[in-house]
């Protein structure tokens, strides 16, 4: 586990492998798996965002939260060989309920 604490309304966010089979068994080819996976477990978060009279808004998310984000969302970074995204709160779209 990377010890990083992402700063503001920032999530550190591990994404969920990406499936190279479907529900039913077909295996996927390479091309049909190169796009990046939209959720993943949150492994750290900032402090949250200041509101304009200087009040922190703490964040809604926590670790170990497993998370709906943008698909194109945050900026990827690589720790100990495992790939990782930083998001903005804002890029979060829902957390899964299970």
């Amino acid at each position: 586990m990377p010890t990083i604490r992402p700063l503001a309304d920032r999530a550190l966010v591990k994404p969920k492998p990406r499936e190279e089979r479907t529900k039913s068994g077909v295996i996927l080819p390479d091309t049909a798996t190169k796009e990046r996976p939209m959720q993943g477990e949150v492994i750290s978060v900032g402090e949250g965002r200041l509101d304009d009279n200087g009040k922190r808004i703490p964040m809604s998310v926590k670790p170990g939260d497993q998370v709906l984000f943008a698909k194109y969302a945050g900026t990827e970074i690589k720790i100990d060989d495992e790939e990782y995204l930083i998001l903005s709160e804002k890029d979060i779209l829902g957390v899964i309920l299970e």
